[in-house]
């Protein structure tokens, strides 16, 4: 008797210390996920900014824009305030809410979505290439204070194809708090999107970017894996530097 009640504390214990362990590992995954869908919020005139878009009212097709006569009235800084968080047009996308297990683990092929089910409108991206020495001046100066980049500012690296910006890229990388593998992820993209031969022949960019791979793709993170992505796209910057 003595011993099946002992053998049942003993199960009891190893079912609440793995319920634990597994509390954690769930708690931190969403931890980890809600660093990567974060956003990163200027500070120029953020007060009016957030008091237009709260007035905002979606048109027919759900998309939610600030009239042309208060936007055409905004600074170029709070143009880039309005512009990087908050987007436009209503863009349904299946992929919005879900997160993966051990994010924390992985190097995506792509990015999350910044906006949940919005998406940037012509009158914003045409802002962002516009103006995008200044665009890439307001990120820099925010993530040299911040050490890091939210998910919208690496949405607006691609957008932009900010390709001289792979050393700063690298270094917040390098001195963030937590490892922030979607930086990995914007120098892959930008390689991608740029052509760059090397990276085009390698097994990462078949694995990851082959037409039958599905937008979950990812890379698991090692050591190697990110010096790898790292020393790609530090050359690759230095092919294409003015």
């Amino acid at each position: 008797m003595k011993f099946t009640l002992s053998l049942l504390f003993i199960f009891c214990s190893l079912s609440l210390i793995a319920q634990r362990r597994g509390k954690r590992h769930v708690d931190g995954d969403l931890v980890y996920h809600a660093i990567r869908v974060r956003l990163t919020v200027p500070p120029y005139g953020l007060t009016k900014i957030q008091a237009l878009i709260n007035e905002t009212k979606s048109n027919a097709g759900d998309n939610k824009a600030i009239s042309k006569k208060d936007y055409d009235a905004l600074s170029l800084r709070e143009k880039f305030t309005y512009n990087i968080i908050h987007a436009e047009t209503y863009s349904l996308s299946s992929d919005a809410e879900s997160h993966e297990t051990d994010e924390d683990k992985k190097i995506f092929a792509y990015l999350p979505d910044a906006f949940y089910h919005y998406a940037w409108s012509e009158r914003q991206t045409k802002f962002l290439s516009a103006n995008r020495d200044s665009v890439i001046a307001f990120m820099k100066e925010s993530m040299g204070r911040t050490k890091r980049a939210g998910v919208n500012f690496k949405q607006a690296m691609l957008e932009i194809n900010a390709r001289e910006m792979i050393p700063f890229i690298i270094a917040t990388y390098r001195a963030g708090k937590v490892k922030d593998l979607d930086l990995l992820t914007v120098l892959m993209q930008l390689m991608k999107d740029n052509e760059y031969e090397p990276f085009l022949l390698s097994g990462s960019y078949k694995k990851l970017y082959a037409e039958e791979t599905s937008y979950k793709t990812y890379l698991n993170y090692s050591k190697g894996n990110e010096d790898l992505i790292i020393k790609r796209a530090t050359e690759f910057y230095n092919t294409n530097k003015k």
